[in-house]
Formats: structure tokens, C-alpha cells, sequence
């Protein structure tokens, strides 16, 4: 079983790529399932149910989601309704939407998809270590293979919530940082895990907004309006390889194409 995972996808260059490359880029690397973030798609912050819909028809199984969820107000019925496109679990009880899912992949093996936000700078109204283990126990109850999306800030989380998480799910997967991260690996009990899975989008900017803009705010302090940069595009995540019958992970690539 091949999973293909794709980091924060930002703005029109993001998506753009995403829709113009995922189907080949699939077919390249035998993806059986892909799971892609998608929480800044829309102008670099938020998702719209037509976004959501696009990246779902060119080669997306589930979008993950992140703290700019709600960005976009007409977001919040479209996920009350969809069993792809998933947001923090961590949220306030009562938001719309789900945290976790199970969808098929190509072959109609069941894959659980898991999605929480981290807590340091990002302020969710619960702490994933409250009910991370409840979460993975639900994707469990219906698939072997499971991945967990962890949005977060903090290297420090993902990592941990990583170990704490080997050998009960098929990768821990890090988002939200924009970077890609050089720490690929298969922990003792069998879970890949990677801190993050980079960014796909523009990334001749600072982590996907024009740059001069992004300087001026941190030079002077005042509020800048921010604009989504254009160039360097690439699409950024991971492939990881599992075996279908027991959810271990045999190995973890990053992925980095040029688009």
C-alpha cells in the first residue's frame, strides 16, 4: 500500500499545481491513497466547499484541514456534510465537521485518516493528548492503516505525539510550518514519521506570502495585508509504503516536484 501525502497546499499557484500534476504525479508513484492539507487554498488562508470539490475531482481521497479552518464563512455546512474533507478533531464540541474518517483506497482498503491540531501558538479548545488515543481507537475499529495529520507549530509535538503514537497507526505527519523537514524515518514500532511535510505552492516568498510584504510587517510592526507570492512553485509532502494486512510502515520518501 502506497500512501502519497501532500503538504499545505497555498493559494492559486498551489492548487494550480495540485490539479495540473496530482493525477500523473499518482500514477508516477503508484499512489493507492492521497491525502492532501488543504487549509490554505483559498487566497493563502481558509477552503471553500468549490476549492474543496476541485481538489477532491483531480486525484484527492481526503483534505485535512488546519487553524484557518473557519476562514471562510460558507466552509462550515459543506463540512457538515462531507466525509472527505476532514478539520481539527480538537475544535470546540459542536463545530461541523469530523476529525477523523475512513475512505477506501484504490484497491477498496480501508484507510483511517486523523486529523489534530498542536497546541503551542495555535490555542485549540482541547489538548490532542485529551483525546488523540479515542480518535486513533475510532479509525482503528475500520481500517488497519491509519495516518494521522498533526497541525502544528511546535517540532517538539510532533515529534512526541509521533512516539507516542508508534506502532498504533501507519504515519504521524507533520503540517502548518510550511517547511519541509529532513527527518523521514520508521520509528521502532513501525509508524513513519516526518515533522513536516512542506509546502506546496510558491516558494519564492516567506512560507508562501510575497515576501516584501511579509518584511514590512516584521520591520515596522503595522498590519500589512497580506498577498499570496507566485513564483517557485513546487508540490512538497511524502510517500509512505505500508503493508495493507498489519498498517506497518516499510518506508518514507519525501516528495518535492517542481511544478
Amino acid at each position: 500500500m502506497r500512501i502519497l501525502f501532500i503538504g499545505d497546499v497555498v493559494g492559486r499557484p498551489g492548487r494550480t499545481a495540485v490539479e495540473q500534476q496530482l493525477p500523473g504525479l499518482r500514477a508516477e508513484l503508484g499512489a493507492d491513497v492521497c491525502i492532501v492539507n488543504a487549509e490554505n487554498v483559498a487566497d493563502g488562508v481558509g477552503i471553500t466547499p468549490k476549492l474543496a470539490e476541485r481538489l477532491l475531482a483531480c486525484g484527492a481521497d481526503v483534505l485535512t484541514l488546519g487553524n484557518h479552518t473557519w476562514r471562510r464563512t460558507e466552509i462550515r455546512p459543506y463540512l457538515g456534510t462531507s466525509a472527505q474533507v476532514i478539520r481539527p478533531a480538537n475544535f470546540p464540541a459542536g463545530s461541523p465537521g469530523r476529525g477523523v474518517t475512513v475512505v477506501p483506497a484504490r484497491d477498496g482498503t480501508p484507510i483511517g485518516v486523523v486529523n489534530v491540531l498542536g497546541s503551542l501558538f495555535l490555542g485549540p479548545a482541547r489538548s490532542m493528548w485529551e483525546i488523540v488515543d479515542e480518535l486513533v481507537e475510532e479509525a482503528r475499529s475500520q481500517a488497519t492503516v491509519v495516518v494521522v495529520d498533526i497541525h502544528a507549530e511546535a517540532t517538539s509535538e510532533k515529534v512526541a505525539l509521533a512516539f507516542w503514537l508508534d506502532g498504533r497507526v501507519t504515519a504521524v505527519l507533520g503540517t502548518h510550518t510550511h517547511v519541509q523537514t529532513n527527518d523521514a524515518r520508521i520509528l521502532p514500532g513501525g509508524t513513519a514519521a516526518l515533522t513536516d511535510a512542506g509546502m506546496t505552492g510558491p516558494h519564492d516568498s516567506v512560507i508562501g506570502v510575497e515576501t516584501r510584504l511579509a518584511i514590512q510587517r516584521m520591520r515596522t510592526g503595522m498590519p500589512v495585508r497580506f498577498e499570496t507570492a507566485e513564483g517557485g512553485v513546487r508540490i512538497e509532502g511524502a510517500l509512505v509504503q505500508c503493508d495493507a494486512a498489519t498498517g506497518r510502515a516499510t518506508s518514507i520518501e519525501l516528495v518535492r516536484v517542481e511544478a
